[in-house]
């Protein structure tokens, strides 16, 4: 019997302001001819859930990039998550005691391991009234004052440039909630 499981692309950059912009119906029907199945997006930012055979998360996310670049016209870093890594790293969140607004409370999902181990030396830094904590393979930061004026969300992207992409932790919820219907 072959498995399958739901996984979770975050497309990086899309439809954000006036930059790289795609329909989310065009994602949809892009992520089904690559032959994966109950293709569904959340919101407009390029987030999608699907299942499929089970694979290697970054080889999927570059037959989506591949695709997206070649069908579509729009260049973007796309990680692959599997629905039970989202949910691990969502439970393993030390930050959500602290946080008070879920929408400035963000994981960031670095491409590869390698590229989360970079983040390391952020550990040593005082980033108050910011937090900051690194798991395995996702950085949670909290940015009270919000992202847009967040010395560590600009220094994660400093350190990682387009090998990261970030969610808030109410987005978070929202993937959780759709992974779990996606293939029943």
């Amino acid at each position: 019997m072959v498995t399958q499981l739901t996984y979770i692309a975050l497309l990086r950059g899309i439809n954000v302001g006036r930059a790289k912009h795609v329909a989310m119906a065009d994602v949809r029907a892009l992520v089904s001819g690559l032959g994966f199945r109950d293709v569904r997006t959340l919101l407009n930012s390029g987030n999608v859930v699907f299942t499929g055979v089970k694979a290697v998360p970054s080889r999927i996310a570059g037959r989506i990039e591949t695709a997206l670049t070649g069908e579509l016209g729009v260049s973007a870093r796309i990680v692959v998550l599997t629905a039970a890594e989202l949910a691990t790293a969502a439970a393993a969140n030390p930050l959500v005691g602290i946080a008070t607004n879920p929408s400035r409370l963000l994981l960031a999902f670095p491409a590869t391991s390698a590229d989360a181990a970079r983040l390391g030396p952020l550990l040593d830094q005082d980033w108050a009234p910011e937090a900051f904590a690194l798991g395995s393979r996702t950085a949670y930061l909290w940015c009270p004052d919000g992202i847009a004026l967040s010395r560590l969300a600009a220094e994660v992207g400093r350190a990682l440039s387009s090998a990261v992409t970030m969610r808030n932790w109410v987005t978070v919820g929202k993937l959780l909630a759709l992974s779990a219907k996606v293939g029943r």
